[in-house]
């Protein structure tokens, strides 16, 4: 094996390395914001209108593109939805059966199996210096979450799958999308209609209908935001940034996630963040810039 290198112009590696940093800085306020939301309404339907409408919204970039966009499309966004449904779904749910801390922890581990994850998966072994900003983002998480406590349970399990399901997710999605000719737009199209209909699928095997909608204008402001910004632009943004970048860098720019998320709910939702908290989120922040200086 050998030392993973970009074919890549080098403006694009760092248009795509500012991208993913908006993307995090986006989906840092989604917890924040999804949890207002689900107040109103179930997770699964919830997840059902969230990404129903993206499908909706984007179906028309679909429907357009001439037949072999649209084949790409659909046998890239296929199995990449599949996944994306298994990251939902396990996230969502291990989140309600263990502590937050935990979760913020066992998620963050998706930095340091995503060098493996390339390495098995596309037979190419990042850089060791990739391994080295992994550790620091990792110890970074687990000063900002608290770390991990307690023994494992079921959640726990959930949490640390989703975490798998994000290194290999960030790989098939660099893999399939690199020779692809469909577009960004239509592929997250297809993504989402693929979790929207394993919401409804699911839904309907656990539970008898839905509630009706609700009216409360709090919950159509959260899901216009978590709409637009963080499905639409967020999966956008990935999409085309793989195409650009290696899947070990993407996994250590997203890991400033937790950072960005954890200054909203300081900023925006009034909690507090102790000095150790900080401490964690600079060194993820500090993983991130060196990911982002470092030469291609």
């Amino acid at each position: 094996m050998t030392t993973l290198t970009l074919n890549q112009p080098k403006h694009l590696l760092r248009l795509s390395d500012l991208t993913l940093l908006a993307v995090v800085m986006v989906w840092g306020t989604s917890y924040g914001v999804a949890k207002g939301a689900l107040n109103f309404y179930p997770v699964l339907g919830f997840l059902a209108v969230r990404f129903g409408i993206t499908f909706a919204l984007l179906l028309p970039t679909l429907l357009c593109a001439p037949w072999p966009q649209q084949r790409d499309a659909l046998r890239t966004g296929l199995p990449l939805g599949a996944l994306m449904l298994g990251i939902f779904l396990c996230e969502t749910f291990g989140v309600a059966h263990t502590q937050a801390s935990n979760a913020a922890f066992l998620i963050s581990l998706c930095v340091v199996f995503t060098p493996f994850a390339e390495w098995w998966l596309m037979g190419r072994r990042p850089a060791q210096a990739m391994f080295v900003f992994a550790g620091v983002s990792l110890l970074g998480a687990a000063l900002l979450s608290g770390g991990w406590s307690g023994s494992l349970g079921w959640g726990d399990g959930l949490m640390l799958a989703a975490a798998v399901l994000r290194a290999i997710t960030v790989c098939k999605t660099s893999q399939l999308t690199r020779h692809s000719s469909a577009s960004s737009l239509a592929l997250t199209a297809v993504q989402a209609g693929v979790i929207t209909a394993g919401c409804v699928l699911l839904t309907l095997l656990t539970a008898d209908s839905l509630p009706a909608l609700p009216t409360e204008p709090a919950f159509w402001q959260a899901t216009t935001y978590l709409v637009l910004g963080c499905t639409v632009f967020a999966f956008f943004a990935q999409n085309w940034a793989l195409k650009h970048s290696a899947p070990s860098r993407v996994a250590l720019l997203t890991s400033s996630e937790p950072a960005f998320g954890a200054l909203f709910a300081v900023l925006w939702l009034n909690e507090s963040l102790s000095v150790v908290g900080w401490i964690g989120g600079a060194l993820i922040v500090l993983a991130a810039t060196w990911t982002t200086l470092r030469r291609p």
